[in-house]
C-alpha cells in the first residue's frame, strides 16, 4: 500500500513533467512563424578608409521584415560578404549580450533595419575589388549567412542569401 505522502510526491512530479512538456510544445509552436521572417541586404557603403593599413570600414544594412503575428528580435547575423561574386570577408552582428527586453523589437507586420560595421582588408586576392569599392564603382554585393531570430519562448537559426546593387 502506498502512503498519501508518496502519492502526493509522485503526483507533484507527474504534474511538473506535464507542465514542462506543455511549455516545450507551446514554445515550439512559434517556430514555423519565425521561419517567415525575412532578411534582405539593403545597403553597403564606405564609412572610413585607412590608407596606411589598407583597410576600410563598411556599413552593411539589413532590412528585416516580420509578416507574422509574433513579436521577435534578432540576436546574431553571421555572414560572408561578396562583391561582384568575389568573397571579401566575414561579418558578425551580435546583440546576444543585451537582454531581450533591451533589443530592438521586430513587431508583427513590421520591419526594421539592422546595421553592422564590416572591416574590409585589402589583400592581393581582392585588390581590384577593394579599389573599386573605394572609388565608388557600381558593385553587386551579396551576403550569405545565418540569422538567429528569437521570440519570448523560442528561437530559430535561418539561412539567408541576399543581394544589393
Amino acid at each position: 500500500m502506498v502512503s498519501k505522502g508518496k502519492a502526493a510526491l509522485v503526483a507533484a512530479f507527474v504534474g511538473l513533467g506535464g507542465l514542462m512538456l506543455f511549455f516545450y510544445l507551446y514554445a515550439n509552436s512559434y517556430q514555423p512563424q519565425l521561419q517567415e521572417v525575412t532578411i534582405d541586404l539593403q545597403n553597403v557603403k564606405v564609412l572610413d578608409v585607412d590608407k596606411i593599413n589598407n583597410r576600410a570600414d563598411l556599413e552593411v544594412d539589413y532590412l528585416l521584415n516580420n509578416p507574422t503575428g509574433v513579436t521577435s528580435t534578432i540576436s546574431t547575423i553571421d555572414y560572408d560578404l561578396y562583391a561582384n561574386g568575389q568573397d571579401i570577408g566575414q561579418g558578425h552582428y551580435s546583440v546576444e549580450d543585451i537582454p531581450m527586453a533591451g533589443r530592438p523589437a521586430l513587431f508583427p507586420g513590421g520591419n526594421m533595419t539592422v546595421t553592422d560595421k564590416f572591416d574590409l582588408v585589402e589583400t592581393p586576392n581582392i585588390s581590384n575589388i577593394y579599389n573599386s569599392i573605394l572609388k565608388g564603382d557600381p558593385i553587386k554585393f551579396e551576403a550569405k549567412g545565418q540569422v538567429t531570430i528569437e521570440s519570448t519562448l523560442t528561437f530559430i537559426t535561418k539561412s539567408f542569401d541576399s543581394t544589393f546593387g
